[in-house]
Formats: structure tokens, C-alpha cells, sequence
């Protein structure tokens, strides 16, 4: 018996293998079965499979299987799911901070949003982190632009449509029935029938989005304007995070921020190619002039001083602005 303990024990030392724990981690996305975010998190899970020599098993659900992303959050609440890939407006449900990277008309290229969410980052997983959660990777889903079923061209004009806004965010409801919109709270899952029905007349999402989800085959018209950048990130339950020993961890966040970068680049080139796709299968894309364009930016900026400190955390909302403003100094010194 004592022969037979130390060839067990001596197998448990050489073969870590027989001595890891298995880790599954669920993940849960709203994105598209077989699109590019679940195409790049399928490849992210078998790197961390081979990271991990087979001990780390992502499973992915994607395409709004397990919910829309508030009931994805609550899943991973309480356990049922470890992971999701969340779209910025999701993420601001769990850390409101999220929202600084997404001011309506704030950002206004790459470039700008790259520089001010790199600085913005520590801060934002810092604050993810104290609510028990690993940020994996950060993304983008391109420029948000409005689809309405009727022409459109002013913002009074989607003041008179039933405009789409996500459930269960009550300030902005708020905010936007203030403004003078009507705001229609429901599921991203349920726009589809909702378009259909008449329940909705227009709704703000990036045009891959638009395209993948067929959304646009029903709101053929599309206002020419980048509103916000749509950002996401990929984050995990520190808890689960935890139970993965190094250094095959470091080793996965690497692939993950990898993936994470992956994928930015494909998305913003997609979101260029989905408009042109579009445009062939009867989307109309309304441009506005210099004037017009003008009158959107500033009744915006007149809204500013309502999202901050309510949407968006003063200090947070003035941070984002400095460094959209010290990007464009340097760009004006360093012209290309």
C-alpha cells in the first residue's frame, strides 16, 4: 500500500493534468450566432483551451439565447453564467462609469475615442473590479446612428417617432422624456416585432448591428451623423477568474486583450462595408449639411449640463471631455 501511495502521489507531482481543476466558465452574449464578436470569443476560448492544456472550457451562448444583456448581468449575479460580452449600454447597468466613454456627440473619430478610453481604462476596471468582476478586454461595435422607418433629418423630427431606448434604465427615460422624445423601453430581443408592429418607429445602434440583426430591412433610413461610439468589453467573475492558477491567467488575459484588439480593427472596418451593403438592399442614407449638422451639436451640448452628474459622474464627464480636448491640441500641433 505505502509502494502504491508514493507512485499516486509522485504521478499527482509530474502530471498537472490529473492535479488542475477544471474550469468552465459560461459566457453569454447578445451578439449574432456566427458573427465577428462570437467568431473572435470562439477563438479566444480555444486559445485558452490550449493555454490551459484543455483545464479552461469557454462556452459560449451568444445571439440573446440566455436573456438581453440586464438579464445576462443578473445571471452572472448569481451565478448561472461566469462571463459576458457586454455592448456599453449593458456595462453601464453594472458599473455606471461606463457611460463616460459614450457622451452623444462628445467623440467624433478612432482616434479619439483610442486615446481617451486607454487613459480612461485603469480607472473604469478599478471600478469594475471593486463589483467582483475582470475586465478581459474592451471593444467597440462602431458609430451609433439613428434608423427610423420615415425620413429624418432633425432631432425634432425623432422627437415625433416612438424611439427605442433599453429596459430598465430609469434616468434615461427620464431624461429622454424631458427632452421632448418618446421613448419606448423594451428588450433588444424584441425589436425586430416591435419595428414590425409599429410598436417602434426608430432606434440609434451602429450599422453592422443594424445589418446582422436585419433591423434596418424595416427602418430603411439611416441619419448620417456618428451620435456616439458604441464601446463593450468581455468581463468575467473575479471569483471564477481566480480558480485559474498562473501563470496560465496571464497568459489568457494576454490572448484575451489580443482577441480584444482582433477584433476592434475588424469591426470598424465592417461598420464601413455593412453601410454599403445596406445601401444595396434599399438603405437610405440621409446626409445633412454643414447648418443642419451644426444644430444637432449644439442642442446637444445644451443638454450636457442634464447628463452630467446624473448619466454621466461630473468628475468623470469632465475627465472624458479634457482628454477629447487634449487629443485635438496635439492633433492641431502634430498635423499628418
Amino acid at each position: 500500500m505505502k509502494g502504491l501511495a508514493a507512485t499516486v502521489a509522485a504521478c499527482l507531482l509530474v502530471c498537472p493534468a490529473a492535479n488542475a481543476q477544471r474550469v468552465l466558465i459560461k459566457m453569454g452574449t447578445v451578439a449574432p450566432d456566427g458573427s465577428p464578436w462570437h467568431q473572435i470569443l470562439q477563438q479566444m476560448g480555444q486559445d485558452w483551451r490550449n493555454i490551459s492544456g484543455g483545464q479552461v472550457e469557454l462556452r459560449i451562448y451568444p445571439g440573446g439565447v440566455l436573456g438581453d444583456e440586464p438579464d445576462m448581468i443578473q445571471k452572472m449575479r448569481i451565478g448561472q453564467l461566469q462571463a459576458v460580452a457586454l455592448s456599453g449600454s449593458g456595462l453601464s447597468r453594472l458599473e455606471p462609469a461606463v457611460a463616460c466613454l459614450q457622451i452623444p456627440l462628445l467623440i467624433d473619430s478612432y482616434e479619439e475615442l483610442d486615446y481617451v478610453r486607454d487613459r480612461m481604462a485603469p480607472r473604469l476596471e478599478q471600478a469594475i473590479g471593486q463589483r467582483g468582476y475582470v475586465v478581459l478586454n474592451w471593444g467597440d461595435a462602431g458609430w451609433v446612428h439613428f434608423f427610423t422607418k420615415t425620413p429624418a433629418k432633425r432631432l425634432d423630427d425623432i422627437r415625433r417617432m416612438k424611439l427605442f431606448i433599453m429596459a430598465g434604465d430609469a434616468d434615461a427615460l427620464e431624461l429622454y422624456q424631458s427632452a421632448g422624445f418618446r421613448p419606448v423601453p423594451l428588450a433588444t430581443t424584441d425589436m425586430l416585432p416591435a419595428l414590425q408592429t409599429g410598436l417602434i418607429d426608430a432606434f440609434d445602434v451602429p450599422p453592422l448591428l443594424a445589418m446582422l440583426n436585419q433591423w434596418f430591412g424595416v427602418a430603411q433610413y439611416m441619419i448620417d451623423i456618428k451620435w456616439a461610439p458604441l464601446v463593450g468589453a468581455t468581463i468575467v467573475s473575479k471569483k471564477t477568474w481566480e480558480r485559474i492558477p498562473e501563470p496560465n491567467r496571464t497568459k489568457m488575459l494576454e490572448a484575451a486583450r489580443a482577441a480584444g484588439l482582433r477584433l476592434r480593427g475588424e469591426i470598424r472596418k465592417m461598420g464601413d462595408d455593412a453601410v454599403e451593403a445596406m445601401k444595396k438592399r434599399g438603405l437610405k442614407v440621409i446626409t445633412l449639411d454643414a447648418a443642419t449638422a451644426a444644430e444637432w451639436q449644439r442642442e446637444v451640448e445644451e443638454a450636457y449640463p442634464k447628463l452630467r452628474g446624473r448619466l454621466v459622474a461630473a468628475d468623470l464627464f469632465d475627465e472624458v471631455r479634457r482628454l477629447r480636448d487634449e487629443f485635438r491640441s496635439k492633433a492641431r500641433g502634430n498635423p499628418r
